[in-house]
């Protein structure tokens, strides 16, 4: 979903999705404290009055850019895990693929740091029906934490001899990912060089996945 630049006027077309657009390109600027109803209009060109025949309010456009933001940081840890290399023995390959997961998740947060905020902001009074529901863990609408728990599930599957996963183990490693992610994005690791950067990155995901092999 490509954002519409502020310099062109909307004429016809998709108006919702169109705001929607410009809405992702202010939380790719500037997290979700970016997005607001009057400046997606104004940079589509049309009136607030219009906008707010498609939106109640900022909070069911920011709900709609959340969704957008949570495909696309999907999306990226799924891309990252096709191109990681496989391996013969299927634990192994199973690891990898976590690994990779966890690789591509802490990437895009890092590349695209307001989207990743904006995937999880928090709903807000004016957010309306989009807005105001109870998301959690299991939220089917939250990919990326599906993604983690398949590739937990294979991992226990693949091991010798086959075992049940951990006990929530799929939230630990939520929380392991999205925790580093956020450090990353703030002081003082965000100022650590890219190469330490990396190893921290490398060792925290090696911990992920040595903690699926505990009993």
């Amino acid at each position: 979903m490509a954002a519409i630049s502020g310099g062109k006027t909307y004429h016809h077309g998709d108006l919702r999705n169109a705001l929607i657009c410009a809405a992702v390109g202010l939380a790719t600027e500037g997290g979700p404290e970016r997005v607001v109803l009057r400046e997606a209009a104004r940079r589509v060109g049309v009136s607030p009055t219009a906008a707010y025949r498609h939106f109640e309010g900022r909070g069911e456009l920011l709900a709609a850019v959340r969704e957008h933001a949570r495909h696309a940081l999907a999306d990226a840890m799924e891309r990252t895990a096709v191109r990681a290399p496989g391996a013969d023995d299927p634990a192994l390959a199973a690891e990898a693929r976590l690994a990779a997961l966890c690789r591509g998740y802490v990437a895009f947060a890092v590349a695209q740091p307001g989207l990743y905020r904006s995937a999880f902001s928090a709903p807000r009074a004016d957010a309306g029906a989009a807005g105001t529901a109870t998301e959690g863990p299991g939220t089917a609408g939250v990919r990326a934490f599906a993604l983690l728990t398949d590739a937990l599930g294979a991992v226990a599957a693949a091991a010798r001899p086959p075992r049940a996963a951990r006990p929530a183990a799929e939230a630990a490693a939520w929380s392991a990912v999205h925790g580093l992610s956020l450090l990353l994005l703030e002081d003082p690791l965000r100022r650590l060089p890219a190469q330490r950067r990396d190893d921290v990155v490398e060792s925290t995901l090696a911990m992920v996945v040595s903690g699926t092999r505990a009993c």
